[in-house]
């Protein structure tokens, strides 16, 4: 462009390089950012607003869940355990363990829960501000349901207390950190989800399970 417009002279860009190269000459190139690429990846992300604010005393069944993700160590590795919890009845909906914290840990959840539960269109699922659930794959899938996404404030993980307390209970009751391989921590998570879920009696589910419980209040609204 230099040469055209100061010394009218036109040159192909090949001959030029052609001569830098005979002579040695080196131009100063800046490098691409590799920031750029991520913030444009980043801004494909989205907030929601808090729609359930605290409202975790539902009495509905499915109309209202939570979910989120915690890490579970053991024999020198880390695995990572995702859940969907019902807030009328405590039930675990969906859940899925992984040695790998990528978009399927979140995505399988989804799709334990809807192999387990009636119509999800227009049911509320809670969670926090994590990558997982500002992803477009989420944002999609949870679309395609027809539900309501609904976050919590940042690093404000009271918001979503019913779903930290039951891994708080699972951490408390199961002996995962002795558990040797993964296998074997999956069949320990599976069978006290299934404890959790059908065999726990809870005194603010008048003494009932969360499925005996949820089974309650399916009949309470026939």
């Amino acid at each position: 462009m230099k040469l055209e417009t100061e010394k009218h002279i036109i040159m192909n860009h090949k001959k030029i390089q052609r001569i830098k190269n005979k002579y040695g000459l080196f131009t100063k190139i800046r490098k691409r950012n590799p920031y750029k690429k991520v913030m444009k990846k980043t801004l494909e992300h989205r907030l929601f607003d808090n729609v359930l604010n605290r409202e975790f005393k539902q009495s509905v069944p499915y109309m209202a869940l939570g979910t989120d993700i915690t890490y579970l160590p053991f024999n020198h590795r880390i695995a990572y355990l995702s859940v969907i919890k019902d807030f009328a009845s405590g039930e675990i909906t969906g859940w899925n363990i992984s040695p790998h914290i990528n978009m399927n840990i979140v995505l399988d959840t989804i799709k334990d829960m809807t192999k387990n539960t009636p119509s999800l269109c227009g049911s509320l699922i809670h969670s926090d501000q994590g990558f997982h659930y500002t992803n477009p794959q989420y944002i999609n899938e949870i679309q395609r349901l027809g539900m309501i996404q609904s976050m919590s404030r940042k690093g404000c993980c009271i918001d979503n207390a019913p779903t930290e307390s039951f891994f708080g209970h699972l951490k408390d009751d199961v002996d995962y950190k002795n558990c040797k391989t993964f296998e074997e921590l999956k069949d320990v998570v599976s069978f006290y989800i299934n404890y959790y879920n059908n065999g726990r009696q809870q005194w603010g589910l008048k003494k009932m399970t969360p499925v005996g419980y949820r089974n309650h209040l399916l009949l309470a609204e026939v």
